[in-house]
């Protein structure tokens, strides 16, 4: 998979793709309905993907609360497991903010990456202050020369399949409700950091990730599935994970350690992909850290309960 970053200097290698427009946050179900229906309509031309990096609401209101389901290398990778050819990810700037709907599809669609259609949601808006509707692409698409294909919203068990109710999920400590919207367990990726080896003291050395920027989940210990991505360690493992700020420890800053079963290693500077399979319980200070112990070798013992059956 190529990304290409700027509109106005496009390979001619790189034009000519048949892609579907959307932020991707989570690449759920609808999402990947929407990259289909991209691939069918246009036999014969590369599969492409339109994205936006950063994500329009993070530029648009800095300062608030993190709603990232995943990182834009962690969406990278999922889509160009799912036969993406082209990535053409936008950098989400004033200029780019300040086209109008009209703008965005001569400049950015027809002239900077020559598409030959593009596939959006039935609630898609673009161009300056969201102005542009389906109808208006429709109408751009007919003037300029691309097609335009829109995808129904998708919904699931009488749930509309969103970035939104997977965040409601999540928030929930309800995973498997995430990974049902998904179409895939919900991870968290990252790079293993160097922590306070509290863990390794009681017997339970954790790989400790970074959560900044990403929807925290509820806080809580999980049952969790791990890949570790590089390294001599490089692997699938069952583990259970610890996400929040270590009340016990009056910890501040959140964050996701896991521990993973039967391994022995150093992971200091790998890449893990830590996928949520079920929430056990809530964060809690103990009294001891006896009572942490005895509670932390309860959580792994359902975990491996629960992960021998998927």
């Amino acid at each position: 998979m190529r990304i290409v970053r700027d509109y106005q200097f496009t390979r001619a290698e790189d034009r000519g793709a048949s892609a579907a427009i959307g932020n991707f946050d989570g690449v759920h179900l609808g999402h990947q309905a929407v990259i289909d229906l991209a691939r069918r309509s246009a036999p014969g031309a590369p599969l492409g993907v339109m994205t936006f990096e950063p994500h329009p609401r993070q530029y648009f209101a800095p300062d608030a609360p993190s709603f990232r389901l995943m990182s834009a290398e962690a969406r990278a990778a999922r889509l160009e497991k799912l036969g993406v050819e082209r990535l053409y990810q936008l950098n989400f700037n004033t200029a780019l903010a300040s086209l109008t709907p009209r703008d965005f599809a001569e400049r950015v669609i027809c002239k900077g990456f020559g598409l030959v259609n593009v596939v959006v949601g039935a609630d898609f808006c673009f161009g300056r202050g969201r102005a542009g509707h389906v109808a208006d692409l429709k109408r751009f698409g007919e003037e300029l020369g691309f097609g335009v294909t829109v995808a129904e919203l998708l919904e699931t068990g009488g749930v509309q399949v969103s970035s939104t109710a997977i965040r409601d999920a999540l928030s929930e400590g309800r995973p498997r409700d995430a990974a049902t919207l998904l179409g895939h367990w919900h991870r968290i990726e990252g790079e293993v950091i160097g922590g306070e080896q509290r863990g390794r003291e009681l017997g339970f050395p954790t790989a400790n990730m970074s959560i900044e920027g990403l929807h925290p989940p509820r806080f809580g210990v999980y049952a969790v599935l791990v890949d570790v991505r590089d390294g001599p360690h490089k692997g699938s493992y069952h583990g259970a994970a610890s996400i929040g700020v270590r009340p016990m420890f009056n910890g501040e800053v959140p964050n996701i350690e896991t521990y993973l079963f039967d391994f022995k290693g150093d992971l200091y500077g790998s890449t893990l992909s830590v996928a949520l399979v079920d929430y056990l319980r809530p964060e809690l200070k103990f009294d001891s850290l006896e009572a942490l112990i005895a509670q932390m070798d309860a959580d792994c013992l359902k975990a491996r309960e629960i992960l021998a059956a998927e």
